[in-house]
C-alpha cells in the first residue's frame, strides 16, 4: 500500500456529500484504513450505523468556516442554536445538546464546564464526520445523539500548492495557504496557513483568526510510518454568548422587534481572546498482512480571556434591560493517547476482524472568574441602545468571584470484533472506562470567603452490536442497538449517595442502498435512544436526585441522486419526538420537550453543471419548531432560508467562486433557552472568493 495515499472521493468542486459515502477519507495502511464509525476498514455504506461525511471542498462551497455551518444540510442535526456566537460550536444531534468535537479521531479537550473550548477551522480540516446515536464504545464519555470528528489535512506525495483569498459581507477579509509536496523520497510535508477577519454579525463585534498548521509524515520503512503535526491558533477577537430576551427576539416589544444585528452588551467590555496550541503524533506499523498498531497522540496548551455580560431580566418598561458583567480567565493543558492494535483471524467461513485498544486523556484547567451580578452595572435600553455605556474601571467584579483547579482524566479499555460471514456483517463490541475528575473552587461573595471541592469517581462499561445484511440488489438492512455514558457530579439530597454516571441507550434500524450505476444512493434510519439516571432538581434547587429520563424517537432519511451528467441533488428529511418521561421532583415537566430541538427539518441541495467550467449550486433549509424554555410556554417559530453557490473555472489555475447564505436576509430566532434567553439566527453574508492552485 502507498503509505502517503488520502484517498477522497473525485467529486466535482460543487458535488454533494453523500457522492463521498463509499469512498470518502481513506487513511491507508498496511492493512486498510479507518474510519470514524468502527475504526477499522468498514466503509460507511457497508456499516451498521448511521453517519455522513462531507469534504474539504464541499464545505468551501457552501461558505462553511466552522463546524456548526457544516452541518447546516445534516439530517438529524440542529445546528447553530447560538447562530452568533464564535467561542464554540453548539449543536444538537437526534435531540441531545453536544459541545464536542474531535479532531482526527481524538476529542478537542476541554473541561466540559467553561468557555476555553478548542476549535479547528474548517480550511485546515479534510473532512467533516458525523456520527450518530451513542458512540462511547470506542471514544468513552460521550453525549448520546453522536459526535463530530474533523480530519486533518495529510502531506501527500504530489506538490500542490493553493491559495484562497476572500472578500464579503460584514468587511470579511481573508487570505489562506495549503501547500504540500515531498521534501525526500521518505518524507512529505503539508503546511496550512490562513488570516481572517471581519465584524460580527452583532454591532460593535468582530472576530479575527490567524493559524498555521505544518505537518510531516515520514515513511520509516514499507510497514511503517510516522506523522507529525502541529496546529496553532491565534484567535484575538471572538464573540461569545450574550443572549436577548424573549420580548423583542420573540414578541412584538413597545419599541417593535429587534433587528437581527442587536447586541446587548457592552463595547468598552466584550469579546474573547483565544491562543490554542496542538501538538502530536500518529504512529503506525504493520507487523504483517493481518495485524498492525496505531499510536494516535496529542498535547494541548490553550489560554482564553473573556469579557462579557449577560441580562438579569426586564424593568417594568419592557425596554431596560438590566444587566452583570463577568470576565472569566482560563488556562489549560492536556494530552490524550489512543492506542489500537488490530488483526484479522479467518475461521471457515468467519473474517474477523479484531480491534483491541486502550486510550488516557488527562486534562488540568485553572479558571478564574469575576462577576458584578448587577451592582453598579449600567443597564440598557433596547429601544434606542446605547453600547458605550460602561466604565470598565469601576466596574466592581470583585463583588463575586471564584477561583478554579481542575483535574480530570479518563482511562479506557476497548474491544471490538467485526465478522463478516458471506453477505452478512456483524460488529459487537465492549469498553470499560474509569473517569476521574476534581474541582478545587475558593470563592467570594460581597467580601466573604468560602471553598468547595467536588471529586467524582467513576466506573462504566458501554456496549455496541450491530449487524447490516447486503441483500444483492443494492439495498442493506441493518440494525444496531449501543449504550453511552457522561459523567455526573453531586450526591442525592435525600440519600447523601454520590451520583452515577448519566447514561443512554439506543436502538436504530435502517437501510441503505446504492444503485448499480452509483447514480443513487439513500440512507434511511429510524431510532428510539433514552438518557437515563438524568440529575432532576425541584424547581427551587433545594432538593436534587436521579432518577430523571429523556427519550428521542424519530426518523432520517439521507437521498443523493444524480439526475444527469450535469445535475445532481442531495435532499435531507427529519422528523423528532422529544420529550422529558421521567422526573420525580419537578413532574410538570413530564411529557415536555427540551429546548434547542427542532421537530421537523428538510433540506435540498442542487447541483449543475451547464459547462466544465461552471458549476452552480443551491439550497433550502427548513428547521421546524422548537420550544422556548423547559416548561414549554412559548414556541420558537419555524424558518426558512435559501443559499446559492456559483464556481467558475478560468484555467487550469485560477478559479472564482461567489457563495451566499440566508440570500433572503431572513430575520429569525435561532434558539431560546428561557425567557431571558434567545439568540437571532444569521443573517445574510455573501462572499466572492479567488482560487488560484499550481
Amino acid at each position: 500500500a502507498d503509505w502517503n495515499l488520502l484517498v477522497l472521493s473525485t467529486l466535482p468542486p460543487l458535488a454533494s456529500a453523500q457522492d463521498s459515502l463509499d469512498t470518502a477519507q481513506v487513511h491507508v495502511t498496511a492493512t486498510g484504513y479507518r474510519t470514524t464509525g468502527t475504526k477499522s476498514d468498514l466503509k460507511p455504506l457497508e456499516s451498521p450505523m448511521s453517519y455522513e461525511i462531507y469534504d474539504n471542498e464541499l464545505l468551501s462551497s457552501r461558505q462553511a468556516d466552522s463546524v456548526n455551518e457544516a452541518l447546516r444540510y445534516v439530517p438529524g442535526v440542529t445546528p447553530e442554536s447560538r447562530p452568533t456566537v464564535t467561542i464554540f460550536d453548539q449543536y444538537t444531534i437526534r435531540g441531545f445538546e453536544s459541545y464536542r468535537n474531535y479532531y482526527d479521531g481524538l476529542p478537542l479537550q476541554y473541561d466540559t464546564l467553561w468557555n476555553l473550548v478548542p476549535q479547528v477551522d474548517a480550511f485546515a480540516t479534510e473532512s467533516v464526520e458525523i456520527l450518530k446515536g451513542p458512540t462511547s464504545v470506542l471514544y468513552g464519555s460521550a453525549p448520546p445523539g453522536g459526535m463530530v470528528n474533523q480530519t486533518a489535512k495529510q502531506p501527500r506525495s504530489k506538490p500542490e500548492t493553493n491559495l484562497r483569498a476572500r472578500i464579503g459581507t460584514n468587511a470579511l477579509r481573508e487570505l489562506a495557504v495549503d501547500s504540500t509536496g515531498p521534501l525526500s523520497r521518505d518524507v512529505d510535508y503539508r503546511v496550512v496557513a490562513l488570516a481572517r477577519e471581519r465584524d460580527g454579525q452583532q454591532v460593535t463585534t468582530e472576530e479575527e483568526r490567524r493559524l498555521i498548521n505544518p505537518s510531516l509524515t515520514w515513511r520509516i520503512s514499507p510497514s511503517t510510518r510516522l506523522n507529525l503535526n502541529v496546529y496553532y491558533q491565534n484567535d484575538p477577537s471572538l464573540i461569545p454568548s450574550t443572549p436577548l430576551p424573549a420580548l423583542g427576539t420573540l414578541q412584538r416589544a413597545p419599541y417593535g422587534f429587534l433587528s437581527s444585528d442587536t447586541f446587548a452588551g457592552d463595547a468598552n467590555w466584550s469579546g474573547m481572546e483565544r491562543e490554542v496550541t496542538m501538538a502530536g503524533w500518529k504512529f503506525e506499523h504493520a507487523f504483517n498482512d493481518s495485524v498492525s498498531f496505531l499510536q494516535n497522540f496529542r498535547y494541548t496548551k490553550a489560554d482564553g480571556f473573556q469579557k462579557n455580560t449577560y441580562n438579569r431580566g426586564l424593568l417594568p418598561d419592557n425596554r431596560t434591560l438590566t444587566r452583570a458583567a463577568y470576565f472569566t480567565d482560563e488556562k489549560m493543558n492536556g494530552w490524550v493517547v489512543d492506542n489500537q492494535l488490530s488483526w484479522r483471524v479467518n475461521t471457515g467461513a468467519f473474517a474477523h476482524r479484531i480491534l483491541a485498544g486502550v486510550d488516557y486523556q488527562k486534562l488540568r484547567t485553572r479558571v478564574g472568574y469575576g462577576d458584578t451580578l448587577t451592582t453598579d452595572t449600567p443597564a440598557i435600553d433596547l429601544g434606542a441602545p446605547n453600547h458605550y455605556l460602561f466604565d470598565v474601571s469601576r466596574l466592581p467584579f470583585d463583588f463575586y468571584t471564584e477561583r478554579h483547579a481542575i483535574r480530570q482524566s479518563q482511562l479506557g479499555f476497548y474491544l471490538q470484533d467485526e465478522v463478516r460471514v458471506g453477505a452478512l456483517t456483524l460488529i459487537g463490541g465492549l469498553r470499560r472506562d474509569r473517569y476521574r475528575s476534581v474541582d478545587d473552587n475558593a470563592s467570594t461573595y460581597d467580601g466573604f470567603p468560602s471553598t468547595s471541592s467536588t471529586a467524582i469517581a467513576q466506573r462504566k462499561t458501554s456496549g455496541r452490536i450491530a449487524a447490516i445484511y447486503q441483500i444483492g440488489n443494492g439495498f442493506a438492512p441493518y440494525i444496531n442497538y449501543s449504550t453511552s455514558f457522561e459523567p455526573a457530579s453531586g450526591v442525592d439530597s435525600a440519600t447523601g449517595e454520590a451520583f452515577k454516571p448519566t447514561t443512554a441507550k439506543q436502538i436504530e434500524g435502517g437501510i441503505k442502498y446504492k444503485s448499480p450505476d452509483s447514480r443513487t444512493q439513500l440512507t434511511a434510519a429510524v431510532f428510539d435512544i433514552r438518557k437515563q439516571n438524568v440529575i432532576v432538581n425541584t424547581p427551587n434547587f433545594a432538593e436534587y436526585t436521579q432518577n430523571g429520563e429523556v427519550r428521542s424517537r424519530g426518523a432520517e432519511l439521507s437521498w443523493n441522486q444524480a439526475l444527469t451528467d450535469q445535475i445532481d441533488f442531495t435532499l435531507g428529511l427529519t422528523k423528532l419526538d422529544m420529550e422529558v418521561t421521567k422526573n420525580e421532583l419537578e413532574p410538570s415537566l413530564i411529557g415536555k420537550t427540551p429546548v434547542w430541538v427542532a421537530d421537523k427539518q428538510a433540506s435540498l441541495w442542487l447541483n449543475y453543471a451547464p459547462i466544465d467550467a461552471l458549476s452552480l449550486s443551491a439550497g433550502v433549509r427548513y428547521v421546524g419548531e422548537s420550544q422556548m424554555d423547559a416548561a414549554n410556554s412559548a414556541i420558537v417559530p419555524s424558518y426558512t432560508v435559501y443559499d446559492a453557490a456559483a464556481m467558475y473555472r478560468l484555467n487550469k489555475t485560477w478559479r472564482v467562486g461567489l457563495t451566499a447564505s440566508n440570500l433572503g436576509d431572513k430575520r429569525y430566532v435561532g434558539a431560546c433557552h428561557s425567557a431571558r434567553d434567545c439568540w437571532m439566527g444569521a443573517e445574510r453574508s455573501v462572499e466572492l472568493t479567488v482560487h488560484a492552485s499550481f
